[in-house]
């Protein structure tokens, strides 16, 4: 993300560059991503995942979102989107991200007890990711996997770890021909990861296939949430079904972790900060109560802090569009079908242009108030005056992000709660922590923190 940003201040907003067998426009300006996006058809593809599509072609299975192209990804899309994008839909899942964050909780407290001090949580990342893996799995399987337990049971262990190893190799496997295969260790364990991925995730979903046809056979009618909802579609084969959950689990995970690890490094550093978020939760939420959906609209501080978190350090700090069907114009430049451009939203999320002060942590710029005013010639960009593509976390139009409902409801429960419990404070003498790109945008190094217990 950086090294992009400094690239285009080499190069300007729109470059070409060339890695492995790829050869792409980059695109860094909001101006710029805007017109790269509304050229993109009825059907955008994100990349062309041919490695994925292999794997898929190998093992004969279905092929899913991030595969599958046209009408056959727009149909799937279609069925997916009901229960994760509707806000009175995603309401039904509250209860369940609470226990979750319940045990998130708890969890803090056990590390707490353990660590030299009695209060610093080492790697606070590593926890939180398995916050996020349980909270998406339970809405997604309809059961616990036990993520935040003392002890992770096998097969829960087994699908995180596929989840890090395929992410990671991933990335390995699209750079070498294919002739190295046989010769490299990347494409075999690349494919042992799905195969352990998709294992785990087809025993859970026919799990639940098996209690829902216990519930019929005994004349009731199946209660259940999305699993059971997308088993009952007629709009989706079961292979589509395995598939399709194993991928939306995939994307639900480091959102919620990388967000809610930097929102609290930033609040441990930002004292005043934590304590006007404190001060906002606790207002609606006294004695330590957990906020409901209604709450969390009474919160525009809680939801300044994840934006802002979001900017200074998006997820997805880059993604792809393959314009297929069309020529596609950019700056008077003129691209021919199939020219694979990069969207550097990294890039935009840090232009000065667009943010007063970008390299710095401000969630007041989101809120409704009058820009600051600014030393400089130029106005200072408030929350209504930045381009609206220079901050775009979740994506737009068809292809914006299927879990975002889910994923910001999980983050806003989670941050809200840790901060009615605890002061969180950096470890003494702790460095300052750099993002790094691994697919993602993640810490280049553990993130410990202190947590203090609130009267």
């Amino acid at each position: 993300g950086f090294k992009l940003s400094l690239q285009k201040s080499l190069y300007g907003p729109v470059w070409r560059s060339k890695f492995g067998p790829f050869d792409i426009v980059n695109v860094a300006s909001p101006d710029l991503i805007a017109q790269v996006i509304q050229q993109e058809g009825r059907y955008p593809l994100r990349v062309e995942l041919a490695h994925w599509k292999e794997y898929r072609d190998l093992r004969g299975q279905a092929y899913g979102l991030h595969v599958d192209t046209g009408p056959e990804w727009y149909r799937m899309r279609s069925v997916l989107n009901p229960k994760m994008l509707k806000l009175q839909e995603v309401s039904a899942y509250a209860p369940i991200i609470h226990r979750v964050v319940g045990d998130l909780l708890r969890r803090v407290e056990f590390l707490r007890s353990r660590s030299h001090d009695g209060s610093t949580v080492s790697d606070v990342a590593a926890e939180l990711y398995k916050f996020g893996f349980e909270g998406i799995s339970s809405i997604l399987f309809e059961t616990r996997l036990g993520c935040l337990e003392e002890q992770i049971p096998c097969d829960t262990q087994r699908f995180i770890a596929a989840v890090n190893d395929m992410l990671m190799l991933s990335e390995v496997v699209i750079l070498f021909p294919r002739w190295t295969r046989s010769i490299l260790p990347f494409w075999r364990r690349f494919v042992q990861a799905w195969d352990d991925l998709y294992e785990v995730a087809k025993k859970l979903v026919d799990r639940r296939v098996a209690e829902i046809e216990a519930q019929d056979g005994s004349g009731g009618a199946a209660d259940g949430l999305y699993l059971t909802y997308l088993l009952a579609s007629d709009k989706m084969s079961r292979a589509e079904v395995y598939i399709s959950v194993t991928e939306l689990m995939l994307g639900g995970v480091d959102t919620t972790s990388n967000t809610l690890s930097w929102a609290l490094y930033q609040l441990a550093r930002n004292r005043r900060t934590q304590d006007f978020l404190y001060s906002e939760i606790n207002s609606l939420c006294p004695n330590k109560q957990e906020p409901t959906r209604d709450d969390l609209n009474r919160m525009p501080y809680l939801k300044a802090v994840i934006k802002e978190t979001l900017r200074l350090y998006p997820v997805v700090h880059g993604n792809g569009r393959f314009v297929a069907e069309n020529e596609v114009i950019v700056d008077k430049y003129c691209f021919p079908k199939k020219t694979q451009f990069h969207l550097c939203h990294y890039a935009a999320c840090h232009d000065e242009a667009q943010f007063n002060n970008p390299e710095e942590f401000i969630p007041e710029r989101w809120l409704q108030v009058e820009a600051p005013s600014c030393h400089s010639n130029r106005a200072t960009p408030g929350f209504y005056q930045h381009h609206p593509y220079s901050f775009i976390p979740f994506g737009v139009g068809v292809r914006a992000c299927v879990g975002r409902r889910v994923a910001e409801m999980e983050m806003f429960f989670a941050l809200s709660r840790l901060v009615q419990n605890y002061t969180v404070e950096p470890e003494a003498g702790a460095p300052v922590v750099e993002p790094k790109t691994r697919t993602l945008l993640v810490p280049s190094q553990p993130i410990n923190l202190r947590f203090l217990p609130r009267n």
